[in-house]
């Protein structure tokens, strides 16, 4: 297993931290700088997590497009609003809000990749068409941040088995999966059923429901 260096752990705090008051509840801000790659994250903390065990944790990669614009094209702006639904009903829990956009290819990247998809191909053919892999994150920061934050053992909310996987690698003690499955619809079927089959999430085979009809029957 691989583990950790403490002192370099220790030191990815910056020391930042505020209240901050959310539709969702109250929780306090951490800022972080990862000591791997430069890249700044945060944490948002409901209740007291330190030496606690089984804390309710979303690793959420940031992705502008879903979470800040309502984009369709993906699940993630969705999934970020169930995540902090269920943090913000709970005595402690944790939010880490990863800087990895676009499966950590970037912005700009990422929008030549929803070009492509445009044309033909799907999330994972696209990545490498532009020369990156289908998955470029890394959960190495991720670990750091949870070991300075305090927990013991975690429950994460995660369809991506390769979270749980490196988590543990970086001696997190993950306890428990739960999943955080979102409807599919027209605009992000595909992608769904690509995260499914080529990128190994946990999901149902994602199917489009049909809308039920609000007319009232007219008089016969």
């Amino acid at each position: 297993m691989t583990r950790l260096d403490g002192e370099l752990c220790d030191n990815i705090l910056l020391g930042s931290q505020a209240r901050l008051p959310t539709r969702y509840g109250n929780f306090r801000i951490h800022a972080f700088v990862c000591p791997f790659t430069g890249e700044e994250h945060v944490a948002l903390v409901k209740g007291k997590v330190a030496g606690k065990r089984e804390v309710l944790v979303r690793l959420h990669s940031e992705c502008v497009t879903g979470d800040v614009f309502g984009s369709e094209r993906c699940d993630c702006g969705q999934q970020l609003d169930a995540a902090m639904k269920r943090l913000g009903r709970a005595s402690q829990g944790i939010l880490l809000y990863l800087a990895q956009e676009g499966r950590g290819i970037g912005i700009v990247n990422k929008v030549a990749a929803y070009h492509l998809q445009d044309h033909g191909l799907d999330t994972v053919d696209a990545n490498r068409v532009l020369g990156f892999p289908a998955d470029l994150r890394s959960y190495k920061c991720a670990a750091c941040m949870l070991r300075v934050l305090g927990v013991t053992s975690i429950q994460l909310m995660t369809n991506n088995p390769a979270k749980i996987e490196e988590l543990r690698a970086y001696g997190v003690r993950v306890t428990k999966r739960i999943p955080l499955q979102i409807p599919a619809t027209a605009t992000n079927v595909r992608y769904l059923r690509s995260k499914k089959e080529r990128l190994r999430h946990l999901l149902t085979t994602p199917t489009i429901r049909e809308a039920r009809s609000t007319r009232r029957p007219g008089p016969r």
